[in-house]
């Protein structure tokens, strides 16, 4: 792959441009978009992009924002980021969730990682491209999509197979800290109705108490968590009892059924399949009267929207000598002056469709640290939106631009 040194120059942002992608990076903050209510960023979004000049700027059906740049027939490039948010923390928030406050050199607030540091970031890396579309060997694509938080792959799914959006490159802003990501464990959420007989709770013995035999359960899921197989690359598989849902008739009554759910993380190599089995396996050595379900996601999106999926998905990786990692660890560098260092993130993301279902070739990068993802501590630097913008501009410009501007 030819140097692209001379595109990174002419692209990065200038100070102006740097300057508005942070205001606009804190509109994003200051607008709330929590899951399946992502309807006012989506509508900011669209005001902004044709502000800017992007010439092509949809809504698609579940209410993703889809932006294409290009028209020329080599590789599409897609570069993803989720609109929607999970609900802020209860408490410990230095600053209110929606204020978008910018102090000592960084924007605080819900999604100032997760990840609407990185979306911002896009458009204006895009931004940088325009004067050169006529340029473009293929297209580059931003997709904005919505319901990621409680449902990774699904809302991409539907950019690809219903939109017709196939990309040849798949780029996740999810968050790096500014390194590159190149895979992530899988995930499955199961439901284990533990079955009971009520009766009075004066009289214990006439009933079978299902929160008893789902404490079995929980205890014994508790010592298969150290057995469970280790990737040299992805690390260990991990399973967690989430949630514990008792039902009977009344709070003076035995419960006659109990809802177990278990959140299991596969590493590579492992399948959907054969960590249900294992879990079915487990329950009927311990005797313990219940099923195992996968949940699904049927939620409807902001605009009445909806899709469903079950909430299974593969672990991930792709190869480091791919040519999508050794063209981001190229422009990372040139922008930054320091190589990055090639991992994996701990959760899951689109990645999950894109790459484990589809075999799309995907990697990551991404502003602010995913160790503060989900948590009242949210905030990123003003600097590292522009490395990512300068990043993300750069990138396109090694897989889609001429070798010298």
């Amino acid at each position: 792959m030819p140097s692209h040194h001379a595109w990174i120059k002419r692209l990065a942002l200038e100070w102006a441009a740097a300057q508005d992608l942070t205001r606009f990076a804190q509109r994003l903050v200051q607008t709330p978009s929590l899951s399946g209510q992502e309807g006012d960023l989506a509508a900011l979004l669209v005001e902004h992009l044709h502000a800017l000049g992007f010439p092509d700027v949809r809504v698609n059906e579940m209410g993703s924002v889809l932006v294409t740049i290009g028209h020329g027939d080599g590789p599409t490039l897609l570069y993803d980021a989720h609109m929607d948010t999970v609900a802020p923390a209860a408490e410990g928030w230095p600053h209110p969730p929606f204020d978008g406050v910018i102090e000592g050199g960084r924007l605080y607030g819900l999604g100032a990682i997760d990840m609407k540091s990185a979306l911002a970031s896009m458009v204006y890396g895009a931004r940088q491209l325009l004067p050169y579309q006529d340029q473009l060997k293929g297209r580059l694509v931003l997709a904005f999509v919505v319901q990621e938080e409680p449902c990774e792959g699904l809302a991409i799914r539907a950019v690809v197979e219903e939109d017709g959006i196939r990309p040849d490159f798949v780029l996740l802003g999810e968050p790096t800290d500014l390194q590159i990501s190149r895979g992530q464990r899988g995930r499955v959420m199961f439901r284990v109705q533990v079955e009971g007989q009520a009766s009075h709770g004066s009289q214990p013995a006439l009933g079978r108490n299902a929160i008893y035999a789902a404490a079995r359960l929980v205890f014994a899921v508790q010592l298969l968590a150290a057995d469970l197989p280790r990737d040299p690359f992805l690390g260990p598989a991990t399973i967690a009892v989430t949630a514990i849902e008792g039902h009977g008739p009344s709070l003076n009554a035995i419960p006659d059924r109990c809802r177990v759910y278990i959140d299991r993380r596969l590493t590579l190599g492992e399948t959907v399949a054969a960590a249900q089995a294992q879990l079915e396996s487990l329950i009927v050595r311990e005797d313990i009267p219940a099923h195992v379900q996968i949940t699904t996601y049927n939620e409807p999106t902001y605009t009445g929207a909806v899709r469903v999926a079950r909430e299974a998905h593969p672990a991930w990786v792709l190869d480091r000598a791919h040519p999508l990692v050794l063209a981001l660890q190229q422009t990372v560098q040139a922008v930054r002056g320091v190589a990055p260092a090639v991992g994996h993130w701990p959760f899951s993301t689109d990645g999950v469709y894109t790459m484990g279902q589809a075999g799309i070739p995907t990697a990551g990068f991404g502003p602010g640290d995913p160790n503060r993802v989900h948590t009242s501590q949210e905030a990123v630097r003003l600097d590292d939106l522009r490395v990512a913008a300068d990043v993300y501009a750069g990138l396109a410009a090694a897989l889609l631009l001429p070798g010298e501007p």
